[in-house]
């Protein structure tokens, strides 16, 4: 006899459906799970979505510590600086080309650690195709500093560029520092902003903005521009008055000395002290 199992995936997953990502995996299983709330099994009263919510309340709590159900494995990084986990390839870090990282393999993502000090040095979205390779522009500034002619033609770029870490604002960028300073000085250029994402997120862009507008192309200007950005509201002006107003005081007066000396007899110490 068929299981509910059985029956759920024929009824579903026959033909085999393909999908893009994850998510959209998720998003068509929860869907059929939820045409499946309305069906009855043999001849039931209740519905299984009926049948659910009547067992749900017996159920017991979900823990308190999250379950980590990450796989813990072992890759070597091979010469074009990739691992391969499960058929699909990922980059590291340059760096690392030719040494063994620890990886651990979740359901959406997975994270490459550097086996000495544990350090995380590259995270991915877990592909779902295999043969398929995610490669990030940022593992390769590196060597690509060295061999810069590499650049317009490599994967990295490619991709970079469709997920929209490489703008048009890069672009632009690149353009004008090669008509400026030739092809290699120019890329070079470049690869200098991009190292300076590492350390300055989103202010390079601005940065890059300014000094383009400015006609250079200098990467220090932009690392000046990018910095001058992120720590504009650290030291904010404050007008003179405001930051003296708290030195004010009256200014000291003799009022009443003359009353004292009237009095007569009244030493120096007790005039001080009615002052």
């Amino acid at each position: 006899m068929e299981s509910e199992v059985g029956r759920f995936r024929r009824r579903h997953l026959v033909p085999i459906p393909s999908f893009a990502s994850l998510d959209a995996c998720n998003v068509f299983l929860a869907e059929a799970m939820a045409k499946d709330d309305d069906r009855r099994i043999g001849r039931r009263r209740q519905t299984v979505g009926e049948a659910f919510a009547a067992e749900a309340p017996l159920l017991a709590a979900l823990p308190d510590e999250p379950f980590d159900c990450t796989r813990l494995l072992e890759a070597k990084v091979d010469a074009k600086a990739r691992i391969c986990v499960l058929q699909s390839y990922y980059s590291v870090p340059v760096r690392l080309a030719r040494r063994r990282v620890i990886v651990r393999l979740g359901a959406r993502h997975l994270e490459v650690a550097d086996p000495v000090g544990g350090a995380i040095v590259a995270v991915h979205a877990r592909s779902a195709h295999k043969g398929s390779q995610d490669l990030q522009l940022d593992h390769y500034l590196e060597i690509l500093t060295r061999k810069p002619g590499a650049m317009a033609g490599s994967t990295a770029l490619a991709q970079a560029r469709a997920k929209g870490v490489f703008t048009d604002t890069h672009d632009r960028y690149w353009a004008a520092a090669r008509r400026q300073r030739g092809d290699a000085a120019g890329t070079r250029a470049l690869i200098e902003v991009l190292l300076l994402h590492r350390r300055m997120a989103a202010d390079v862009l601005a940065g890059v903005d300014a000094v383009l507008s400015a006609g250079s192309t200098d990467p220090a200007l932009v690392a000046i521009e990018a910095r001058r950005l992120r720590d504009a509201d650290l030291a904010p002006v404050v007008a003179i008055e405001a930051a003296l107003g708290r030195y004010d005081r009256p200014a000291p007066a003799l009022a009443g000395y003359d009353d004292l000396l009237a009095e007569g007899g009244a030493t120096i110490t007790e005039i001080g002290a009615r002052l």
